[in-house]
């Protein structure tokens, strides 16, 4: 495949400059893809809101359809109508998107600005470009809030919430495979390091299901960021797994009575892929590099405590942007908090999802 190089937008300008003319500016709108709540409100913060400022004719459009949307780029795709711009898409899910050609491949030094050092984009997000058609945003992690006032103790390990005896009432789980998988075989005993290993078997699948089995019935199931937060603040689950920035949110904003539960947090990346068949290509492009530069990833990190996925970010992330707190023991990556974390392992979930998709909802149905 050709990498997507934006060369027809520095052709188009630098014709008009010869012969002194100003380029139109017509009405674009931007139909951008994430996950809403406080995650959508951060990059509406620290990306939409100055884009838009600074680029008049530009409106962005928030759709909260990430969480399906594999699924739904897919359909877009088989219909021959894709309606989105931009979508925010965690590391497995690009690589999936990237494998069957539903997303552009880019050429990451040719489209993202350099470090302000002069560092190329590549060596600037390193590891973290885990595919040819992945834009890296962040490192967060999933984990698990709970309501203090409604435990007898303070919640310690991952396992406490299969702990239905010393812990009992309503947990919240995301309605997919990953994370509950591992989180079932690690308290079911099996090693961290050999998570991958063991649900690379029947066997080993059948033994996550089993252990999601003993509180299955005690599990409310959610499917958007922002659900988990709203069901400990209403009190109808006493833990819950989401997104570390949506605890933060509930927690340090809005003062709920909610401790983290760091243990195994599972980290995990996320960032941008551009759907094949996008109208406003040239404008997502423009779009992309604004966001994606040093000073606007870490601007992100005022608004919500994820990990910028630039290296040259960390070091200009300071207070949060209204409290005035400092953002950096709030980060799932600060010594306090990953004292035992797994990495996701993106490959393996990028080539089994669909299989596992399949048996979980099954497991669910039964």
């Amino acid at each position: 495949m050709n990498s997507f190089i934006p060369k027809s937008i520095a052709a188009l300008t630098g014709f008009a400059m010869i012969l002194g003319l100003a380029l139109p500016v017509s009405a674009v709108e931007l139909v951008v893809v994430s996950w809403g709540g406080a995650y959508t409100a951060s990059q509406q913060k620290a990306y939409h809101d100055p884009y838009m400022k600074m680029n008049p004719g530009v409106k962005i459009i928030n759709d909260d359809s990430a969480g399906d949307g594999v699924a739904k780029l897919r359909a877009m795709d088989q219909a021959g109508n894709v309606t989105w711009d931009l979508l925010d898409a965690v590391a497995a899910d690009a690589m999936r998107l990237c494998d069957e050609g539903l997303v552009e491949v880019i050429s990451h030094d040719l489209l993202l600005p350099p470090a302000p050092d002069g560092t190329p984009a590549s060596e600037d997000f390193g590891d973290l470009i885990v595919s040819e058609c992945f834009i890296p945003q962040i490192v967060y992690s999933t984990t698990f809030g709970y309501r203090k006032d409604l435990v007898s103790k303070p919640m310690t390990s991952v396992c406490d919430v299969f702990d239905l005896k010393t812990f009992p009432g309503k947990r919240s789980l995301q309605k997919r495979p990953i994370d509950n998988m591992e989180w079932a075989l690690m308290c079911d005993g099996v090693d961290p390091s050999n998570v991958y290993d063991v649900l690379s078997t029947d066997a080993g699948i059948k033994q996550a299901f089993a252990k999601l089995d003993t509180i299955k019935d005690q599990v409310i199931w959610w499917t958007a960021g922002a659900q988990t937060p709203q069901l400990l603040a209403d009190g109808e689950v006493v833990v819950g797994s989401t997104y570390n920035g949506r605890l933060f949110s509930m927690i340090a904003e809005d003062n709920q009575p909610v401790a983290m539960l760091w243990d195994w947090q599972v980290f995990d990346l996320d960032g941008w892929v551009i759907p094949k068949g996008s109208k406003n290509k040239h404008e997502v492009l423009k779009f992309v590099q604004f966001a994606t530069d040093t000073q606007r990833l870490a601007d992100q990190a005022k608004y919500i405590s994820y990990g910028p996925a630039r290296n040259s970010s960390a070091p200009l992330v300071g207070k949060h942007a209204t409290l005035g707190i400092d953002m950096a023991p709030h980060m799932p990556t600060d010594p306090n908090n990953s004292k035992n974390t797994l990495l996701q392992n993106y490959n393996w979930w990028a080539d089994n999802r669909d299989d596992l998709d399949t048996k979980f909802n099954a497991w669910l149905a039964q």
